[in-house]
């Protein structure tokens, strides 16, 4: 029996991270992908259009036993959606945006497997704390979050001092839904084997 070889095609560190907390031998894989998408998609449809999208990427490079994990995640306020800021300002008026309120942050995820493309979403609902300016200004200056959806990493102070409740997957926030995928790359070797 062949073992699967499983490749995580994701650039972010935190996927890298988590990903790592179920499973200990993966490759990482990454090319540029265009992440444009329909606008007429829900913002709900858009994470798991995109998780889809990257998959179907990498059909061509995909081998037999191999598994190919591919993931995006949006953050929706008032069904808006807010992506990587492109500046602090940006991400001060997000994060101000997202003060006192609560935001959706949606997962989409694919796994390709000998062909097949399986495909899920994960919701996760998270309520924010009122930030005072100086709080945000703190956040942004010493946790960097420039490179996350929404401008906060959960992970990060934002998540020990600005989150008041979350409703959901904890680690859907950070860009990997475990729990589910955990359970949904079980069922692909449980069908191999």
């Amino acid at each position: 029996m062949k073992r699967i070889d499983i490749k995580l095609a994701s650039k972010s560190p935190r996927r890298h991270q988590l990903l790592r907390n179920i499973i200990k031998d993966f490759e990482i894989v990454s090319k540029e992908i265009d992440e444009s998408y329909p606008k007429s998609l829900k913002a709900s449809e858009i994470a798991l259009y995109l998780a889809k999208l990257k998959a179907k990427f990498y059909e061509k490079d995909a081998k037999e036993n191999q598994l190919y994990i591919t993931a995006d995640t949006i953050v929706v306020y008032k069904q808006k959606v807010l992506g990587k800021p492109k500046n602090k300002k940006d991400a001060f008026n997000i994060l101000q945006e997202l003060s006192g309120n609560t935001h959706i942050v949606y997962t989409g995820v694919s796994l390709l497997f000998n062909g097949e493309i399986n495909s899920f979403v994960d919701a996760t609902e998270v309520t924010f704390y009122d930030l005072t300016k100086d709080e945000i200004k703190f956040y942004i200056d010493h946790y960097k979050p420039m490179d996350k959806a929404g401008s906060y990493g959960i992970q990060e102070w934002m998540g020990y001092a600005g989150v008041k409740k979350i409703e959901g997957d904890f680690f859907n926030v950070m860009g990997l839904p475990l729990h589910r995928l955990y359970r949904e790359i079980e069922k692909i070797i449980s069908k191999k084997n």
